[in-house]
């Protein structure tokens, strides 16, 4: 007999435009023109704060259940996870993008030193003695430049040899420079060998 009240029940609910208050939200039911065929649920609510049917009558609303008031613990937690797993993909590359930028700016730096002390052989007739002497020539304007490995201006390694002057004898100077770094590059190379 229960069974068949609550099946009773539903039709009607079903049959008639009443108002449906469900959980959180309460939403009423609209008849919806015959020429649309279709129903709409949408919430109205009056100034008063009471939802309002089509047929005028009035129900208690007790606040804002239908506003949005912030993220569930859930929600965050994965919108964090998935940050996390973004940045642990974008870390590794911009660790290997700061080495490739380094060894970038050593190459040009090598290149530099090797074309001025060239420069200065090629002018004095005769090798520079040291890196600051080609600072005090005029040759490196901004001073010894800093080795971009080992973040130190004093530690570039330079080849000394004995260079036939012009006149015959042989002076003892700086040919060429290197890193003084004993690291590998990312090409398996030594940064001293370059």
């Amino acid at each position: 007999m229960e069974l068949g009240m609550l099946i009773g029940k539903a039709l009607s609910v079903v049959s008639s435009p009443l108002s449906v208050v469900t959980g959180p939200l309460s939403l009423v039911l609209r008849p919806w023109p015959a020429s649309l065929g279709r129903c709409s649920l949408r919430p109205r609510t009056s100034d008063e704060g009471q939802m309002t049917t089509d047929n005028g009558q009035q129900t208690t609303d007790h606040g804002p259940r239908t506003s949005f008031r912030g993220f569930t613990l859930l929600e965050l937690m994965i919108a964090l996870s998935v940050v996390l797993i973004l940045a642990s993909f974008a870390i590794p590359a911009y660790y290997l993008a700061i080495q490739r930028a380094r060894e970038a700016v050593l190459r040009q730096d090598l290149y530099t030193l090797r074309s001025l002390i060239d420069e200065f052989t090629v002018d004095k007739q005769r090798p520079p003695a040291s890196l600051q002497e080609l600072v005090e020539a005029g040759y490196l304007r901004g001073g010894i430049p800093i080795d971009p490995i080992t973040r130190s201006s004093e530690r570039w390694q330079v080849d000394i040899e004995d260079v036939a002057s012009g006149v015959g004898d042989a002076q003892p100077g700086i040919v060429d420079v290197h890193s003084g770094s004993d690291d590998t590059a990312l090409d398996g190379t030594a940064y001293s060998s370059w």
